[in-house]
């Protein structure tokens, strides 16, 4: 279509700041009113927020997609590229968008792994592990915002998205073919000094994150449990940032689907926590679509005339996710997995 970027900050930052309001809202109607005391998450429970994020976010999409067809026509500066048609690029931002948003859920499902291991590890009682996944989304929204800011103005440049397409190639990879190792929350230097900054006690004192003893102020597993958690999400974003701009150049879509998708995660994992073992495949679908989505940005979208066809995207990576699902609900393990304890 065109270089020139069809939501441009400096003209729609009241759609920014909209957004970033309606979620703030929606994080304090959770914390305050919905989970205002601990209580541990039901399947139930977790089901029906798992599906009211999932339809608010189809919501915006549809809003997205006719506030664009709307709008679109009566801008003078797009009518004037040669060729540009407002019809097209209301329903190129819409899937782009949906797109997007089942990449960052795809490879979100990571995180589920890592938040299983970690509150193995450190003990966390089920009725307490909201908590720390609640103040864990909100370090991921904030760190998220500054990737994609920064991704957003080193992507401009063509060898950036050539090393970043082949850094994606190489993590598929590495998904694919290396083997699969269990983290260690206790080995991560970044809990380790968290360790030499504050004496940590062994025991919990409800969902507080700090406990003081004697006039001295402790660290809780709870702390630790976070640190590791906003830790490893840092981790996730280096991959699923790039990922979602190999399908946009779009800011504004870039930050909103990564946000819908992250604010869905913590009701995510207290649905699939107790069989997220039995996904075995999973892992290699994963790989596939890091595979796919760096080739997209070092070779499918100069091969495409500069653009890889969005909605062939979305079916090879919607065709993926479903693929490996089905794998591992269909063929049975000859062994019983190990669960990391």
């Amino acid at each position: 279509m065109t270089n020139m970027l069809l939501f441009p900050f400096a003209d729609y930052w009241w759609l920014y700041g909209a957004f970033i309001g309606f979620v703030i809202s929606m994080l304090l109607l959770d914390l305050g009113v919905f989970h205002k005391s601990a209580h541990i998450v039901s399947v139930k429970e977790s089901a029906i927020w798992s599906s009211i994020w999932f339809c608010l976010a189809l919501v915006f999409n549809f809003g997205f997609y006719h506030y664009a067809l709307a709008t679109f026509p009566d801008r003078t500066m797009l009518n004037a590229i040669p060729g540009f048609d407002a019809v097209l690029a209301a329903k190129q931002v819409g899937l782009e968008f949906l797109t997007g948003y089942i990449i960052e859920k795809s490879l979100a499902i990571d995180n589920i792994f890592v938040f299983v291991v970690v509150f193995r590890y450190f003990a966390i009682p089920d009725k307490y592990q909201h908590r720390v996944l609640f103040f864990g989304i909100i370090g991921a929204l904030i760190f998220r915002a500054i990737f994609i800011a920064l991704g957003a103005t080193l992507l401009q440049y063509e060898w950036v998205v050539l090393v970043a397409g082949a850094f994606l190639v190489l993590t598929g990879l590495k998904i694919l073919f290396a083997p699969n190792k269990v983290p260690d929350p206790g080995a991560n230097p970044l809990v380790k000094l968290v360790k030499k900054i504050f004496p940590v006690t062994t025991e919990l004192d409800g969902q507080n994150f700090f406990v003081r003893k004697n006039g001295v102020l402790y660290a809780t597993p709870i702390f630790l449990a976070l640190v590791f958690i906003e830790f490893s999400d840092i981790i996730f974003a280096i991959d699923s940032v790039p990922a979602i701009f190999a399908i946009t150049k779009e800011p504004l879509i870039v930050f909103t689907s990564n946000i819908f998708a992250i604010l869905g995660l913590r009701s995510l994992y207290f649905l699939l926590a107790g069989v997220v073992d039995k996904f075995r495949f999973l892992n290699y679908g994963l790989g596939l679509i890091l595979v796919f989505v760096g080739l997209k940005m070092v070779w499918l979208n100069e091969a495409f005339g500069g653009k890889f066809p969005v909605l062939w995207s979305l079916g090879i990576i919607g065709g993926i996710l479903l693929g490996s699902i089905l794998a591992s609900l269909l063929i049975k393990s000859k062994s019983k997995p190990e669960v990391p304890h």
